[in-house]
């Protein structure tokens, strides 16, 4: 490993480690393979994944890797390493077997929601079928008036409330809920 070159204006070169090499106090030149990676001024990603895999281990998987794909490779080898450093146990398969139970009790909950909406559907069109019977009613034969349960004085809205007393609702109805 050795420095890592970048070009200044004016054609003077700055020499500028990458965090790999910083945190190794190695030499950083053009062909080191962890500086496109690790940035100099990030540190601390580079400490967590050499304090869980090793500075030479992460250089023999990226190694391992088409170059194409090191980048997402880099990344994942940062998540897995920041995961063990939090869960030196289970790691990221903590974090996903969490994330599962979670989708599962969502689904369970989602479930039970659109139960809910299904029964209230129902009964909503149970309460418009009445509606419309009671409509269909009032059309055919209309309310007599001398029916002291059905008479329209018996019906009073005073200050928000209702006068009539609904435990003296007619019980004899043949509506189905």
């Amino acid at each position: 490993m050795g420095f890592h070159v970048l070009a200044v204006a004016g054609g003077s070169r700055a020499h500028q480690p990458c965090a790999a090499c910083r945190m190794l106090r190695r030499k950083c030149d053009d062909n080191c393979l962890l500086a496109p990676y690790f940035p100099g001024d990030d540190v601390e990603k580079f400490a967590g994944v050499h304090r869980v895999f090793g500075a030479s281990n992460v250089a023999k998987m990226i190694q391992m890797v088409e170059e194409a794909k090191r980048e997402d490779a880099v990344k994942a080898i940062v998540y897995e390493a920041t995961a063990r450093l939090r869960d030196p146990v289970y790691g990221s398969v903590g974090a996903i077997f969490h994330l599962q139970k979670m989708v599962q009790e969502l689904k369970v909950q989602l479930d039970s929601i659109r139960a809910q909406v299904s029964d209230s559907q129902k009964q909503k069109d149970q309460l418009l079928d009445i509606l419309r019977n009671i409509r269909h009613l009032d059309l055919v034969s209309p309310i007599n008036d001398y029916d002291p349960v059905l008479a329209r004085d018996s019906f009073t809205l005073d200050d928000e409330t209702m006068a009539y007393d609904p435990l003296q609702f007619p019980v004899e109805c043949d509506w189905i809920l």
